[in-house]
C-alpha cells in the first residue's frame, strides 16, 4: 500500500500551487508595452495643471496652469506657468539639454538660474524607465512608469498621451497634448539679459 501524505502536506502543496499561479499572473500584469508607442514626440504642446506642493513666493494658490512647449531638435523646453487666481503675469521656465534652466519673470525683471545634473530628458527615455504596470487615472487606463524624475508617470493605453505625471512635489494633470506644435514666438525661447549677472548657476 503507497504511503498517504499528512493533510498539513496536503495543504501547504495546494497553498504552493496558489502561490504560483497567482506570481505567474502577476509578472504577466508587469509585462511592459513596446515602448516606441509611448515614447514623445520630438515637438509637442501640452496644457497642463499642477497642484503645487512646494512653497512658493508669489500670491495665488496651490494650483498652477502650465503650458508646455517641448523641443527636443533644438534641445529645449519652456514652461509658461500662470498660478492660481494670483493676477500676476506668467512666469516662464526654459530649460536646456545641458542641464541649465532660467526661471524668470519678466514682469519683475527677476531671474533665477539653476544647474541640473540631468538635462533635458530624451523623446525615448521611457525604455529605461521602471515599468509599474496598469493603472486608472483621470478616468483612463493608463501604463504606469517610473524613473529618477518621475515618481508615476501615465500614459493613455490606446493613445500613448501623457495623463499625469508626479515629481518634485507637483502632481500634473494633462488637459491637452498636441504632437509637432511649435511655439510661433521666438523670442520667448530667449532668458532676458538680467538672467546672465550671475556667471555660475547654483547647482541643485
Amino acid at each position: 500500500m503507497a504511503p498517504t501524505l499528512p493533510s498539513w502536506w496536503l495543504l501547504f502543496l495546494l497553498l504552493l500551487g496558489v502561490g504560483a499561479t497567482a506570481a505567474a499572473r502577476g509578472s504577466k500584469k508587469l509585462t511592459p508595452p513596446v515602448s516606441t508607442a509611448y515614447e514623445w514626440p520630438e515637438r509637442f504642446h501640452a496644457v497642463v495643471v499642477s497642484i503645487n506642493l512646494t512653497s512658493h513666493d508669489r500670491g495665488g494658490g496651490r494650483l498652477q496652469l502650465i503650458e508646455l512647449y517641448y523641443d527636443w531638435p533644438h534641445g529645449r523646453d519652456l514652461n509658461i506657468v500662470r498660478d492660481q487666481l494670483s493676477g500676476d503675469p506668467p512666469l516662464y521656465n526654459v530649460e536646456w539639454v545641458n542641464g541649465t534652466s532660467y526661471l524668470f519673470d519678466t514682469a519683475a525683471s527677476s531671474c533665477r538660474t539653476f544647474q541640473f545634473p540631468v538635462g533635458l530628458l530624451p523623446p525615448d527615455w521611457i525604455a529605461t524607465a521602471n515599468y509599474l504596470g496598469r493603472d486608472t487615472v483621470d478616468g483612463f487606463e493608463c501604463h504606469v512608469w517610473s524613473n529618477f524624475l518621475f515618481s508615476r508617470y501615465y500614459a493613455d493605453v490606446a493613445t500613448g498621451h501623457p495623463v499625469r505625471w508626479i515629481f518634485n512635489g507637483n502632481t500634473r494633470h494633462v488637459l491637452e497634448f498636441e504632437a509637432g506644435v511649435v511655439l510661433q514666438d521666438s523670442s520667448k525661447w530667449q532668458a532676458p539679459p538680467y538672467c546672465f549677472a550671475s556667471s555660475t548657476p547654483p547647482p541643485i
